[in-house]
C-alpha cells in the first residue's frame, strides 16, 4: 500500500525588516538630541551675552584703576575712547561706527543712549566732547576736565548700550581694537 502524499508546504521566512518607520526608541533618540542642540544653542547664546558685559566691566575696571594710579586725564579719555569704539563695533555690527569721526560720533552716541539726555549728561556735552580731542594730545600735554563725570558718561552709556544690542541680536565677544 501506497502512503498518501502529505501536501506540506516549504517555510516561508517573514519579511526582512524595513528600515522605515522607525521603532519608537530612535524616533526618542532622535528628539532628544535634538533638544540637546537646541539647548545647547541657547546657553551658548546666553553665554555670549554674559561675557560681552563681563569683558566690558572688567575693561572699565582696569580703566579706572590706571585712572587711580596715574591721575592722567589724557589717557582716560583716549582709554575711554577706544573701548566706546570697541563696544559700538562689537555691539552694533550692522552700523558703519568705525569709520566715525568728530560730530557724527558723538551724535551717534548719544542717539544710541537716549537715556543719558534724561539725566542731562550727553556726548554733545563738554565732558563728552573731551573725547574728541584729549586722545589725539601729546602724553605730557594737560588737559582739565572732570574725569568723573567723564568715566559715569561712558560706563551709563556702555552697560545701556550693550542691553540694547543684545535684545536685538547675539554679541560677539568684545573685540580689539584696530
Amino acid at each position: 500500500m501506497k502512503q498518501p502524499a502529505l501536501e506540506l508546504r516549504d517555510i516561508h521566512l517573514p519579511e526582512p525588516i524595513s528600515w522605515w518607520p522607525f521603532a519608537p526608541g530612535w524616533w526618542i533618540l532622535a528628539a532628544s538630541i535634538l533638544l540637546l542642540i537646541i539647548i545647547a544653542f541657547f546657553i551658548r547664546k546666553v553665554h555670549k551675552r554674559r561675557q560681552i558685559k563681563r569683558d566690558i566691566a572688567t575693561e572699565l575696571r582696569h580703566i579706572k584703576q590706571r585712572y587711580a594710579d596715574t591721575h592722567s586725564n589724557i589717557e582716560l579719555a583716549r582709554s575711554l575712547s577706544i573701548l566706546l569704539r570697541r563696544v559700538s563695533i562689537t555691539c552694533y555690527p550692522n552700523h558703519d561706527v568705525a569709520g566715525m569721526t568728530g560730530e557724527d560720533w558723538l551724535h551717534w552716541l548719544d542717539q544710541v543712549q537716549d537715556n543719558n539726555k534724561a539725566n542731562n549728561k550727553s556726548f554733545d556735552s563738554d565732558i563728552g566732547r573731551q573725547l574728541l580731542s584729549a586722545p589725539y594730545l601729546p602724553d605730557d600735554a594737560v588737559i582739565d576736565f572732570d574725569a568723573q563725570a567723564l568715566i559715569r558718561l561712558c560706563e551709563s552709556w556702555l552697560l545701556a548700550s550693550h542691553k540694547k544690542a543684545t535684545n536685538k541680536h547675539g554679541v560677539n565677544k568684545l573685540g580689539d581694537a584696530s
